[in-house]
C-alpha cells in the first residue's frame, strides 16, 4: 500500500533527523515539520477519506504508532541536549572551591542607637509617647520658657552653641516639653529623644550627644510617682538588684529636684576610678515641674503638677557596656561596632 510506505518513510525521516539535532531549536523545527497541525504527517492522513474502513484503521493505527515514536524520541533527544548543555556550560565555568567566600560581615547596632531604643521601649511600655523638636531650637524655648532669664546664673551652667540669626543648637531636650504643652492640655506623657549641643569635649564629654527627656503632668502627681517611674526604668535597664538613691539638687525649671544615682556597675559599689572610689554612679536629674514653667505655657499650676527627667543616652551605654572614653562612640569604626553584635 503505497500511503502505508509513504508514512513509514516519513517516520524514518524524522527519526534520523531527531537523532542528528545540535539543539533544542532545531528539534523543535522538527517538531512542527513532521507532527505540527501543517506537518507532513496531518498532510498524509489528510488523504484517508479516500481508502476503505478496513484501509483507514489499519493506516490510522500506523499513523499513531509512528507518532507517539517520534514524541519519545523527541523528548529523549531534548533531555540529552540539555545535559549536554549544561556540561558545557559547568565546564566553562568551573568553580575553584579552593578558593575563599566572598564573605560578608553582618553587621551590628550602634551601642547608643541600642540603648536610646531600649530605653525609649522602656517608658513606651509605661504609657509615654515620643514627641520631637527642632534641633536648631528658639532661646525662647530653649532658655526664657524653662525659667532660665537672659540674666539668670544658670545660663553658665551649660556652654551653648550660638547662630548667626539668635537661635541656638538646643543644649538639651527640655523645649520639646514646651512646645509640648503649648500644644496639648494635660493629661501629658511624653518621652523626647534626640540629639543636643554643648561646647565641651572630653573623654567623658562630646559636643553632640543624645538626651530623653521626660515629662508626665495631670492632676495630684507626686514626686513618689517620680521616683516610682524611675525605678522600673532603671531596674529594667541595670537589673532588679540595682542600688539607686535620690540626692536633692539643683536645675531651673523643676523644684524640687533631685540627682538619681545607681550602684557603680563596674566595681559593684566597692569603690573604683570609675566611681571615683564613692560607689556610685550619676545617672539623671530630675524633679517636679516648676510652677514658673507651666505659667510660661498657660498651664494652671494651682490644679496641675508634674515631673521631669533627662538623662544622657551615651551616659547610660557607657556604664551598661563598660565604655570608658566616650570618643569611642563616635569614631565609626567598624571594628567597635562589631563588639555589640547581638546586644537588640
Amino acid at each position: 500500500m503505497e500511503l502505508k510506505k509513504q508514512i513509514q518513510a516519513l517516520g524514518e525521516e524524522a527519526k534520523k533527523l531527531i537523532s542528528e539535532a545540535i539543539d533544542i531549536e532545531k528539534l523543535n523545527q522538527i517538531r512542527v515539520e513532521f507532527l505540527g497541525k501543517k506537518g507532513k504527517l496531518k498532510n498524509i492522513l489528510k488523504t484517508l477519506g479516500k481508502l476503505s474502513p478496513e484501509e483507514r484503521k489499519e493506516i490510522g493505527q500506523l499513523a499513531n504508532k509512528i507518532k507517539e515514536e517520534l514524541e519519545q524520541l523527541l523528548k529523549g533527544r531534548q533531555e540529552e541536549l540539555k545535559k549536554k548543555a549544561l556540561e558545557e556550560e559547568l565546564s566553562k565555568n568551573k568553580i575553584d572551591i579552593t578558593l575563599p567566600p566572598h564573605w560578608i560581615e553582618a553587621g551590628a547596632s550602634h551601642p547608643v542607637i541600642s540603648t536610646l531604643i531600649e530605653i525609649s521601649e522602656t517608658f513606651i511600655s509605661m504609657g509615654f509617647s515620643v514627641a520631637e523638636g527642632p534641633e536648631v531650637e528658639k532661646e525662647e524655648y530653649n532658655f526664657d520658657m524653662l525659667n532660665i532669664p537672659k540674666d539668670h546664673p544658670a545660663r553658665d551652667m551649660q556652654d551653648t552653641f550660638f547662630l548667626n540669626n539668635g537661635d541656638v543648637l538646643r543644649t538639651h531636650t527640655s523645649p520639646v516639653q514646651i512646645r509640648t504643652m503649648l500644644k496639648q492640655k494635660p493629661p501629658i506623657a511624653v518621652i523626647a529623644p534626640g540629639r543636643v549641643y554643648r561646647k565641651d569635649a572630653d573623654p567623658t564629654h562630646s559636643p553632640m550627644f543624645h538626651q530623653i527627656e521626660g515629662l508626665l503632668v495631670d492632676e495630684n502627681v507626686t514626686f513618689r510617682d517620680l521616683k516610682g517611674i524611675l525605678k522600673v526604668f532603671l531596674e529594667t535597664t541595670f537589673g532588679k538588684d540595682i542600688p539607686i538613691r535620690f540626692r536633692p539638687s539643683y536645675f531651673p525649671f523643676t523644684e524640687p529636684s533631685a540627682e538619681v544615682d545607681i550602684g557603680c556597675t563596674v566595681c559593684g559599689g566597692k569603690g573604683c576610678r570609675v566611681c571615683k572610689g564613692t560607689g556610685w554612679l550619676e545617672i539623671l536629674g530630675c524633679g517636679m515641674v516648676d510652677p514658673n514653667v507651666f505659667k510660661a505655657v498657660d498651664i494652671d499650676p494651682d490644679k496641675y503638677t508634674g515631673f521631669a527627667f533627662g538623662l544622657g543616652v551615651e551616659r547610660i551605654a557607657m556604664l551598661k557596656y563598660r565604655i570608658t572614653d566616650i570618643r569611642l562612640l563616635f569614631t565609626g569604626d567598624l571594628r567597635f561596632n562589631h563588639q555589640f553584635k547581638g546586644i537588640r
